[in-house]
């Protein structure tokens, strides 16, 4: 899907996507100390703009303008006087990330639920590891493959699903340490069973 049939679909009436943030993005992300964070293909800017709540100067970038003007409008009806601490950019995921402003590099880097093919997958991940700044965290969510079979809900096409091990031979050649790296369950609302979420942290080594 591209950008055009991205701002189709985000140019509704109604929020896309929920208003809250992912729950593993909350989990993690919650025991960070807040910096700067990078969020990549942010959508609507659930993440980022709970993630301002918390203390964190966020850039959301995300290539469908149409997204990025919702980003902006749920940052200023939430945050009020602060929703500076947004900035959006529109960015395609797999080309060179925005820049953190000190250009000191992102304390944290944010992929949640961008399924790509493993071609572009990859180059997303990289542009995103070295976006962060050296000690900083790279958080990734996806859907797994696995939950094909065995989870809930999400894209029904195996080449943009991505289990565990998948993130982490991506990630073999690039600068970064593993802290977890899990397969998780997710409760649906209305679902028999618990969709199953890949669910990955690093850590950005030092050059």
């Amino acid at each position: 899907m591209d950008a055009n049939a991205w701002d189709e679909r985000y140019g509704g009436r109604d929020l896309v996507w929920s208003s809250t943030p992912n729950v593993f993005v909350a989990d993690i992300a919650g025991r960070l100390e807040p910096g700067t964070a990078l969020d990549v293909a942010a959508g609507e800017g659930r993440n980022a703009v709970w993630l301002a709540e918390q203390g964190w100067q966020v850039t959301a970038a995300d290539f469908s303008p149409v997204a990025v003007q919702r980003t902006e409008q749920v940052a200023r009806e939430r945050l009020g006087d602060t929703a500076g601490a947004v900035r959006t950019v529109v960015a395609d995921a797999t080309g060179p990330a925005p820049r953190e402003e000190s250009g000191r590099g992102y304390d944290l880097v944010l992929f949640s639920y961008l399924q790509l093919p493993r071609g572009p997958w990859a180059r997303a991940l990289a542009e995103g590891v070295a976006a962060a700044a050296p000690g900083g965290a790279v958080l990734v969510v996806l859907h797994a493959r696995r939950n094909l079979e065995e989870g809930t809900g999400g894209p029904q096409e195996p080449e943009v699903l991505h289990d565990p091990e998948d993130v982490l031979a991506a990630a073999a050649d690039l600068p970064v340490e593993v802290v977890s790296a899990q397969l998780r369950h997710r409760e649906v609302e209305g679902a028999d069973r618990p969709a199953l979420d890949t669910v990955v942290l690093f850590r950005r080594r030092p050059d």
